[in-house]
């Protein structure tokens, strides 16, 4: 590790969290002048990682203030889903807010309708409170944690976009395992006396969502990128023909949906490391991906390390958070990919036209790699 780009990432989250508790996505990429709630509830938990508890806080005060603002949808969902009527795209929790915490609909092609979000949200939230033992957090942000409940108990089983805001015509077990990490953080925190019972029967729901990947989200002992959903004359199905998606990391960590010894997650882990991890470093999200040509994403090589941390294999995550300081530009600045190697180069060009160069620094990069950093140095110390 080096401190400087270790300091760096902190100092870059902390000058881009606005005064509202926001975090913008990139300060220099005008496409990603929102929050989201899936970076941004990693960069939370990655500045609780960092021992900046005051800033996590106050992004889970926004995002509170946020879902209240918009809860009054969450009864006009349950109305429609009752009447069997498909959802508008703006009649749906968004998934991206401004940074005061209003809805966008500045582009209305954007997919609004994406679910992994709200869970992240919830298990962020989760580990904050075990973290400092703020207890009393909860009971001040419990109105929108029983409207977040509300809403994924809800919504979890209608097709949506995936976390790269792709295939909306499917549900991904990503975005499954993220739902499900945030539901169960809930229910330990209830079976532990630190939250009081939710109006929604969590434990029960985390088990329904583990059973329906279970049953329509493997293929081949591994879990699908995504999977086609229930129609009238057939059950879900899974699609394994794109391959591995690095994003399946999540479901082992941090969200926990399968343990890292299960046979599903080895599988799974391995089937990442062979297709999408390059030899020297950096992980494709996915083989198909043409988003800049496909480049290598900084998360997901954090991620990665972030795994291999956790199940021992230090000289693995050290090589790994090497190639994401090699990666840093002149002011320390983190991208969200490079392209040295891209899989698709034809479309690299065309994204460039479109929306300018790849976004830098990217908050989410940049708290995968203290999360990555945090990892080694726990693991050099058990």
């Amino acid at each position: 590790m080096n401190h400087y780009y270790y300091t760096r990432s902190i100092n870059v989250i902390r000058e881009n969290q606005s005064q509202w508790g926001s975090y913008i996505a990139s300060p220099s990429f005008p496409t990603y002048h929102f929050c989201w709630l899936r970076d941004s509830s990693f960069i939370a938990h990655a500045m609780d990682k960092a021992g900046e508890h005051e800033s996590s806080a106050a992004y889970f005060r926004w995002v509170n203030h946020t879902i209240l603002s918009y809860g009054g949808k969450i009864a006009e969902i349950r109305q429609k889903l009752a009447k069997d009527q498909t959802l508008g795209k703006d009649e749906v929790l968004h998934t991206r807010f401004s940074l005061d915490g209003k809805e966008d609909y500045a582009d209305d092609t954007w997919g609004n309708f994406q679910v992994d979000g709200y869970g992240t949200w919830l298990w962020a939230l989760a580990e904050h409170v075990r973290m400092t033992e703020n207890t009393a957090l909860l009971q001040e942000l419990s109105p929108s944690i029983e409207l977040t409940l509300q809403y994924l108990e809800l919504v979890w089983e209608l097709p949506n976009y995936d976390c790269w805001e792709e295939h909306p015509d499917y549900l991904h077990p990503y975005s499954l395992a993220a739902v499900y990490g945030g539901v169960q953080a809930i229910s330990a925190l209830i079976v532990d006396g630190l939250y009081p019972s939710s109006l929604v029967a969590v434990a029960q729901l985390a088990v329904k969502i583990k059973t329906f990947v279970l049953k329509y989200g493997l293929s081949d002992g591994k879990l699908v990128k995504m999977i086609t959903p229930a129609t009238i004359k057939n059950s879900p199905q899974p699609v394994a023909t794109y391959g591995v998606d690095a994003s399946l990391m999540a479901a082992v960590l941090p969200y926990g949906l399968f343990a890292f010894d299960d046979p599903i997650a080895r599988s799974t882990m391995a089937a990442i490391e062979m297709e999408l991890l390059r030899p020297q470093g950096g992980v494709y999200r996915y083989l198909l991906d043409v988003y800049y040509g496909g480049g290598e994403w900084l998360l997901l090589t954090a991620w990665l390390g972030w795994y291999f941390a956790k199940i021992g294999r230090m000289d693995d995550a050290q090589k790994l958070c090497r190639w994401l300081e090699s990666c840093a530009d002149e002011q320390g600045n983190f991208p969200e990919q490079v392209s040295g190697h891209v899989l698709f180069p034809e479309h690299t060009q065309p994204w460039v036209d479109k929306w300018g160069p790849i976004a830098s620094p990217l908050l989410w990069s940049h708290a995968m790699y203290i999360l990555l950093v945090k990892a080694i140095e726990e693991g050099k110390i058990q």
